[in-house]
Formats: C-alpha cells, structure tokens, sequence
C-alpha cells in the first residue's frame, strides 16, 4: 500500500468483512466475490460491463459505493473517490 501513497489513488479501510473485491473502470468492473470454505484465488471473476439502469453493473456499484463511504480513508488526506 505504501507505494501507492501520494499517487491519485483512493483507499479505505473497514473493520467489516467485504466478501468481494473489486476494481472499477468507468462502465467496466471487475468483481471476485469470496465464497464460503473457498480461497480467493478459487473464487470465480466476474467482467461487468453497464449496459442498463439498475442492472447487475448498478447494483454492485450501489454496494460498493455503501462500503466506501462507511470506510475510512487509508492515508491523511487520502483521495476521496471510489
């Protein structure tokens, strides 16, 4: 993480389990939900893209924006974008 700091690159930390990761793209995302009794590396990939309203894409961006704004930023002054 530390060589990340001081780029133009947000992080948050929460106490709270995520069970997902995600990296976002503009209207491309890709999500690795961690599943029961499974390893992240044996959990599967998802490649969304946003072709609709409140579609798949929306309602995981939805998600994740909650957990951003409960997360507290990782560094001092840390970017405040999702």
């Amino acid at each position: 993480m530390e060589k990340l700091k001081g780029h133009d690159i947000g992080a948050r930390f929460s106490s709270g389990h995520a069970y997902l990761s995600v990296f976002r793209f503009d209207d491309d995302m890709i999500v690795t939900p961690l599943l029961t009794h499974s390893v992240g590396r044996d959990a599967p990939t998802l490649h969304l893209r946003r072709h609709q309203d409140d579609g798949m894409f929306d309602r995981f961006a939805a998600h994740v924006e909650e957990l951003w704004t409960r997360g507290t930023p990782v560094w001092e002054g840390s970017c405040g974008q999702a």
